[in-house]
């Protein structure tokens, strides 16, 4: 499961607690959870490592508790993703227009082109040095 320890850390609230599920939601999660999860099999998560049948605990929970939920399967229904997370400020990348949470109020990009961009601006930099 090398993927899933790389994906990138849950997201949480100001004040340190993960984000929460409304009830009336909870429905659409777990169907999503059911159809699209390729570690939710019979209700059951393979993810966990004991080997053993355990419950998915993203099913169970009210919060959103699980990396892969979260960063491979709550993307494929933005919608809801929307609502979950609405309270985020998020923008959207001027290059590629993907979504990306900012660091500061000044980001326009996301990570991958924002080190695209600052190579170009490097280059054009020392160029504009080298012409002098």
């Amino acid at each position: 499961m090398d993927i899933y320890k790389n994906l990138p850390p849950l997201e949480k609230t100001r004040n340190g607690k993960p984000y929460e599920i409304a009830p009336e939601l909870r429905n659409r999660v777990n169907s999503l959870i059911r159809r699209e999860c390729c570690n939710c099999v019979n209700k059951n998560c393979i993810t966990l490592e004991d080997y053993d049948s355990h419950t998915c605990p993203q099913l169970i929970s009210l919060s959103v508790c699980c990396k892969w939920f979260r960063w491979a399967v709550l993307p494929l229904d933005e919608a809801l993703e929307a609502e979950i997370y609405k309270n985020m400020d998020r923008k959207r990348c001027v290059i590629c227009g993907t979504v990306f949470l900012p660091g500061s109020n000044r980001a326009r990009y996301c990570r991958s082109c924002a080190a695209k961009v600052h190579r170009e601006q490097k280059k054009e930099s020392a160029r504009k040095r080298r012409s002098m």
